[in-house]
């Protein structure tokens, strides 16, 4: 809005020409999303504890976490409003692949909203069945990969770290490919959403790398010299990556042990659906392994404790799955478990700007 409305104006007054610089917007982008969590947070929080719409804790978790009933949850809905008005005031509106990144993202909160109606409504941690919430979920994963696929100039090219020059052409098979990394990195960030701050503090340093890789894709000077697929537009993607960065670090502020606040499935599922969807649009897919390498941890956890509970006839490798629950049982306290795998994460992330030289 900002984009549309201010800058034009830069010929009667050259201090609006700031308005076309995609640092300046990201940032402020960033600072509004913050605002929007910081000042109305406390608010939200009130109104939640009034509505009695509160944590529903699983019998068999941790012991620890038997003092989290009742604090207040689906506070990703407030995140989603960071980042929508966010983005609406800072992007430019003409962009389709900023619709895009925003629409999945409401579509994955709408479904992570019916989930934890359910389950506050019902007191039932199972929420929407597991089948219920994947057909929801590819369905929205297949609208933006089949957006993509016929979006002019878009091709099915898939860009390998570490392998200058080879790119190859999925064709038709990069919209499965594109609900894979949607709803892998979805469903990674759910699963990654077991303490306090900990999928908000990952998010929010995976959106970071993310932000400059998208800044990268979109400048056709710097994506050759750095020998990154150039996509038309996704320079305003860095835009949203800058809601994402504003809204997690708000949402910080009242989520961080112990927390005032969690951010339900509304949050968590939306936020793993933008991921995946900015790194399919600036075709910077494999790089979420790397970058997101924490929910890929998490992840694998959850399948490894299963299938080899399954081929063992019932034992286990970790204690308990996902993987921070592993460090708990050991003894570990939850802030010292989000820290480290905060810095862990901090580690990956730089990882994954090296690979801007390491082609």
């Amino acid at each position: 809005m900002f984009y549309h409305l201010l800058y034009p104006l830069h010929t009667q007054f050259s201090a609006f020409n700031v308005f076309r610089y995609l640092t300046f917007r990201s940032i402020g982008a960033a600072v509004t999303a913050f605002l929007i969590l910081f000042l109305s947070g406390p608010v939200f929080i009130r109104w939640l504890q009034k509505k009695q719409i509160g944590q529903v804790v699983r019998d068999d978790g941790p012991e620890s976490h038997f003092s989290k009933k009742g604090v207040p949850t689906m506070g990703g809905l407030l995140i989603l409003v960071a980042i929508a008005g966010s983005t609406l005031l800072w992007a430019d509106l003409g962009n389709s692949l900023v619709w895009v990144c925003l629409l999945l993202t409401l579509f994955y909160g709408l479904i992570g909203s019916v989930d934890d109606w359910k389950k506050v409504a019902k007191s039932d941690t199972k929420g929407l069945s597991a089948r219920g919430k994947l057909i929801l979920q590819v369905t929205g994963a297949c609208m933006v990969g089949l957006f993509l696929h016929l979006h002019p100039g878009y091709d099915g090219n898939l860009s390998l770290p570490f392998l200058k020059g080879i790119q190859p052409d999925l064709g038709w098979w990069y919209i499965p490919f594109a609900v894979a990394v949607i709803v892998g990195s979805s469903n990674a960030v759910n699963l990654t959403d077991g303490l306090d701050g900990l999928a908000s503090g990952t998010v929010m340093i995976t959106a970071a790398v993310y932000f400059i890789f998208a800044y990268a894709a979109g400048n056709i000077l710097i994506s050759d010299y750095l020998q990154l697929p150039y996509v038309l537009g996704a320079g305003e993607v860095a835009v949203f990556c800058g809601t994402i960065v504003g809204a997690c670090l708000g949402f910080l502020w009242f989520n961080s042990y112990p927390a005032q606040i969690f951010m339900g499935d509304v949050g968590s599922l939306a936020l793993g659906g933008a991921l995946g969807a900015v790194a399919i649009i600036i075709k910077q897919e494999f790089l979420l392994a790397i970058a997101g390498g924490v929910f890929v941890m998490e992840v694998l956890s959850v399948i490894l404790q299963v299938g080899y509970f399954k081929i063992s006839g019932g034992k286990r490798i970790f204690l308990m799955a996902p993987f921070h629950h592993h460090f708990e049982k050991k003894g570990w306290a939850e802030p010292r478990v989000v820290i480290r795998f905060w810095i862990i994460s901090i580690i990956l992330g730089l990882m994954a700007l090296a690979t801007l030289k390491l082609r």
